[in-house]
């Protein structure tokens, strides 16, 4: 009888140590995916480049979406941006639209209130570097403060958990390299821009001290490039491109004379700035990453990942990389440095690939082979040729 009752004990430690664990473990999983097809998620500057991105992957994996953008840097399709509804043809899916400023409360409300919103991914922010060294109030109003006005109304509404689009930025003129998630941010911010990002970085993380029903994941990413390989959707900037890769697109396609290389004395190999791109659909799908450890029911507060290559490319690379890619010469000249520009900064990834299982899949080639394809079928980009 004895022996018996030692062998059920054992038994019963075996279970409660073993599968209990695995019960656990299940009821993640199922968590997971339980809100991976029930949850409706809002996503502001879901017009942009990034943002309608994202929406194509939420979409591909059963969320509903809800997107809201206030068309200053899209190109309107009339009700809705021409992105947003070459998204719908590309997924067979419908996307909720807003035409809505995240600084109007009282719209935001009304959104919150019409829809059961589960989480948010907040892109919606002015972005150009240059700009912001000309204009940095329009952007601490729109950045800073229109984040605020965001988390304000989804507390008032109990939507405590977002995705915040952040930006290596936030580093400033990096102490070391490759930069971990560890890096001093704040410290000498290059331009009002990265600054907003820093600042709303450090609202976030006051948030979940005050509250700590808050969830906050905050992605620091470098230089999104590329376009969705249907070529129906890219990067399609409103005038005088800011960043690399659609400028140098213009000028292969004819759009542009020749590309204006801002710099070219950076202590760097061949003395253009250094900078870690990422392809546009390896971006979308780590924001995807991050929505689900932020469902996971152990996660707390706030935490920040890298999303990059780890591999910094210089101006002249990418040019040399685009043209192999294109066949067409890429016609510049080296001018001086842009104001807010750094030299060099490229990341260390391998946090979001421990803790979100994301890792960069798609190479330079990718990125420009990409681009070129979304740039050849569409010369005007959303605008009708």
């Amino acid at each position: 009888m004895l022996n018996l009752l030692y062998k059920s004990s054992y038994v019963f430690v075996l279970f409660y140590y073993a599968i209990i664990p695995l019960g656990y473990l299940t009821k993640w999983w199922v968590t997971i995916e339980k809100m991976k097809g029930n949850s409706t998620i809002l996503v502001t500057g879901g017009g942009g480049y990034v943002g309608s991105h994202t929406v194509v992957e939420l979409l591909k994996n059963n969320y509903t979406v809800i997107a809201l953008d206030n068309m200053i840097n899209c190109y309107s399709g009339n009700e809705k941006p021409e992105s947003l509804k070459r998204v719908e043809q590309i997924t067979g899916e419908t996307v909720t639209f807003y035409n809505v400023d995240i600084r109007d409360r009282e719209a935001l409300d009304k959104i919150f209130k019409t829809h059961k919103i589960d989480s948010v991914i907040h892109f919606a922010a002015l972005k150009a570097v240059g700009e912001s060294v000309k204009i940095p109030l329009t952007y601490y109003q729109n950045n800073v403060g229109g984040s605020a006005t965001l988390l304000e109304v989804m507390a008032k509404n109990g939507v405590k958990s977002i995705v915040f689009s952040s930006s290596a930025t936030v580093y400033g003129n990096p102490q070391f390299l490759p930069i971990t998630e560890d890096h001093p941010t704040g410290q000498g911010c290059t331009n009002p821009y990265g600054k907003t990002k820093f600042f709303v970085e450090e609202i976030m993380k006051d948030v979940c001290t005050s509250d700590p029903e808050w969830k906050v994941i905050l992605l620091r990413y470098f230089n999104p490039v590329g376009a969705h390989d249907s070529g129906m959707i890219g990067e399609d900037p409103s005038g005088i491109p800011n960043n690399l890769m659609p400028y140098i697109s213009q000028v292969a396609v004819g759009r542009r004379e020749k590309l204006q290389v801002f710099g070219g004395d950076y202590e760097t190999p061949d003395g253009t700035g250094v900078r870690d791109y990422i392809h546009i659909t390896d971006l979308a799908i780590g924001h995807l990453k991050a929505l689900e450890k932020i469902f996971q029911c152990d996660f707390r507060s706030w935490k920040a990942y890298n999303l990059g290559t780890g591999r910094g490319y210089s101006v002249l690379e990418m040019v040399k990389a685009f043209s192999e890619a294109s066949g067409k010469q890429i016609k510049y000249e080296i001018t001086c440095r842009r104001e807010g520009d750094i030299s060099a900064c490229y990341a260390d990834a391998s946090l979001a690939k421990k803790e979100l299982n994301w890792t960069a899949t798609r190479d330079v080639k990718d990125m420009c082979k990409d681009t070129w394809n979304w740039q050849n079928k569409n010369p005007k980009g959303f605008q009708k040729s």
